[in-house]
């Protein structure tokens, strides 16, 4: 832990507080019910639990480019009023939001963008709270805090990556550049069952996922494995899927096998295994964390190329589980055009960035002030392909 002195800050409902700054290179240096009690329960991305399987098993730390500097706020009395999942990294990847052109333009003129400081949950593009403190904290303090941290670790920039809209907002008061993206989530409208959401297709789009579903699932069983279920056995399979999908994509693989089996231990009751097996055997998996009222989507994987089981696994099936339990939303995360044409409809994301050199700002800022513009038309060209029945 690297410890900073105390200095005032503006605290409660604006009244000025001395405020302690710690920067922490383990969520074990913070009590988890401290970290939880600011978290909230909504979302099991940010929770101490599946940040500590993150360091336990080594995903992160070590030669990951992912270097735990968790920002924490003690007020006077040493009570945690705020903390920020952080990491200084050396690279720009597992981030999902990218920004390797801003790292070539600094460093191909002379200045160095690495190290830099990453507000996010690692290696997963799930929207959620990421300035995590108590009511009526001024995020501002928190982003202040930040910047501060960043340079006394010498790190060029912050990036709060898919953080609220409400956050993205405080740090654009703040003075932080703002940027948005897109996803594809599918929104509960109190369906009763699968085929009540079906009935609010259009009926070619309806003809077409009940073709896929069959085709996908002719010969397997399929299920949905809840975290306590998933035995050795299960997270093994998966742990390959994970890795068949990876080499697929020439992608590098950020999570290992332990971390897998300390997700299953530690946060089981979050876990959402849709597995599909053939004569008994597992051959395709997508891993889902259920929040308080989203089923949040995040790794698949298969050993067989079977046609539209990934569509099965990823996207009906969490439909088809969130109907079944009143869930409001399913976040199928990053990418994907191809989902909307099964439900998945376009939905902005956010992210925030403290750059210090100035150069480098203001011409990020200029390109951002022409990305917003253009991911608008996007969502708006993307929502003309929407699947859903329009009332003439």
């Amino acid at each position: 832990m690297q410890a900073f002195l105390p200095w005032l800050f503006g605290g409660m409902d604006g009244t000025p507080s001395e405020l302690t700054l710690t920067l922490h290179q383990s969520v074990h240096d913070i009590d988890s019910f401290d970290w939880n009690r600011l978290a909230g329960g909504g979302n099991p991305f940010v929770c101490h639990a599946f940040l500590a399987a993150l360091e336990d098993s080594g995903s992160v730390g070590g030669n990951s480019g992912w270097y735990p500097y968790h920002v924490a706020l003690r007020d006077a009395s040493h009570r945690l009023v705020a903390v920020a999942p952080t990491y200084a990294k050396a690279h720009s990847y597992g981030e999902y939001v990218f920004d390797h052109g801003w790292a070539n333009a600094l460093e191909n003129a002379g200045g160095r963008y690495y190290p830099k400081l990453q507000v996010a949950s690692p290696f997963s593009p799930v929207p959620g709270p990421r300035l995590l403190a108590v009511p009526g904290l001024d995020l501002a303090v928190l982003a202040e805090a930040l910047e501060v941290a960043a340079k006394q670790l010498k790190c060029s920039s912050v990036h709060a990556t898919f953080c609220t809209e409400a956050e993205w907002q405080a740090l654009g008061h703040a003075g932080w550049l703002q940027r948005v993206g897109v996803q594809y989530h599918w929104h509960n409208q109190g369906y009763a069952d699968f085929e009540g959401f079906l009935a609010a297709l259009a009926s070619r789009k309806r003809k077409a996922i009940r073709r896929e579903r069959r085709e996908a699932c002719a010969g397997l069983e399929i299920r949905a494995v809840r975290g306590a279920d998933m035995g050795k056995r299960e997270w093994a399979a998966f742990h390959a899927f994970y890795l068949s999908t990876v080499d697929r994509k020439w992608g590098g693989a950020y999570l290992n096998e332990r971390f897998f089996a300390l997700l299953g231990e530690r946060l089981a009751d979050a876990v959402v295994v849709m597995m599909a097996f053939r004569a008994g055997q597992p051959i395709a998996g997508a891993l889902n964390l259920l929040g308080d009222d989203t089923l949040y989507g995040r790794n698949w994987g298969a050993t067989e190329d079977v046609p539209f089981l990934h569509f099965e696994l990823c996207y009906y099936q969490a439909i088809e589980f969130a109907i079944a339990r009143g869930l409001a939303r399913v976040e199928a995360g990053a990418q994907g055009h191809h989902k909307i044409q099964r439900g998945y409809l376009p939905s902005q994301t956010y992210s925030a960035h403290f750059l210090a050199h100035p150069g480098l700002r203001q011409a990020v800022a200029g390109f951002l002030d022409a990305e917003r513009p253009a991911i608008a038309d996007e969502m708006a060209m993307l929502g003309e392909q929407s699947p859903y029945r329009t009332e003439s």
